[in-house]
């Protein structure tokens, strides 16, 4: 199928972009990588008569270290410079990772970090990466500038806070715990598709106990989602067997994974406990050089 007429708009400036936006009368959309956008375009699945371009808009496609340790990227900022940057790769070794798991080179070649997180699929990578990494999400429109947690950002499958005159254009990570122990690890059917289930872990260790932990999970709830009884079972304990049974028994509790025609839900549970136990021991064992 085709999708339905539209006008194309080329914004040159992001004020273009964003009064072109309102004129839209909410019948309008961005495009910039167009790697979800338009295949649901010509499954008719929307129809918007306006898109709105924003490719040649200066400054959006940018990978700046901050003087905090912190990282601003910009939202047009394609997949594969995620995952070859030095930088990222340096201050954010969860999230080069994670990049090594999207979709296929060509796609990674044209996706972008800002489309990525406002189609907010469940079970995409970066939208657990900015729940994990705690990213602080820029939105520009008419009226203003506004800023998001992570955490406010993803409302539900495929629905983000980013209202209809809403443009994501920086997301900025803050600097991750020095020498922090990290892990991510997914399951998918074939190596490119969408993960039926995933993990992410990063512990900050000092003295032996654990001092800070992050625990996220996605492709088992409509968001990606960081687990809080976990974390805190993990504060101040080594990562022992006992841990390890604890966290997984609170992680299980906290998920209501569903069935669909790629795994079942129990299935994905069994998945969930697997990676949990696993990224955990890579996690603590790059944190301390401990094997649990």
């Amino acid at each position: 199928m085709k999708p339905s007429a539209f006008r194309y708009i080329r914004a040159q400036t992001l004020d273009q972009a964003v009064t072109a936006l309102a004129q839209s009368a909410g019948d309008g959309k961005i495009i910039a990588g167009g790697q979800s956008l338009v295949p649901m375009m010509n499954f008719r699945l929307i129809n918007p008569t306006v898109l709105i371009d924003i490719n040649r808009i200066a400054g959006l496609d940018r990978v700046d270290e901050q003087p905090d340790g912190g990282l601003k990227i910009g939202a047009l900022t394609r997949h594969h410079t995620l995952e070859t940057s030095d930088v990222v790769k340096r201050l954010f070794p969860i999230l080069h990772q994670a990049m090594q798991y999207v979709a296929h080179l060509a796609i990674r070649n044209r996706g972008t970090i800002g489309g990525s997180i406002t189609h907010a699929d469940p079970a995409a990578e970066l939208p657990l990466m900015m729940r994990m990494l705690e990213a602080q999400i820029t939105l520009v429109s008419v009226k203003g500038t506004r800023t998001l947690q992570a955490e406010e950002f993803f409302l539900g499958a495929l629905t983000s806070a980013v209202e209809e005159n809403e443009i994501v254009t920086e997301i900025y990570l803050p600097a991750m715990p020095t020498q922090a122990g990290w892990a991510f690890e997914e399951v998918a059917r074939r190596a490119g598709d969408f993960a039926m289930a995933a993990v992410g872990v990063i512990l900050c260790v000092t003295a032996g106990k654990i001092t800070e932990a992050r625990v996220g999970v996605m492709g088992v709830a409509d968001t990606p989602l960081r687990i809080d009884d976990a974390e805190t079972i993990l504060f101040a304990q080594r990562c022992d067997a006992t841990t390890l049974d604890a966290v997984v028994q609170a992680v299980l509790e906290a998920i209501e994974p569903s069935t669909d025609l790629h795994a079942s839900a129990d299935y994905r549970r069994h998945l969930i406990a697997m990676l949990t136990r696993r990224t955990l021991r890579q996690a603590w064992l790059r944190a301390t050089g401990e094997h649990v």
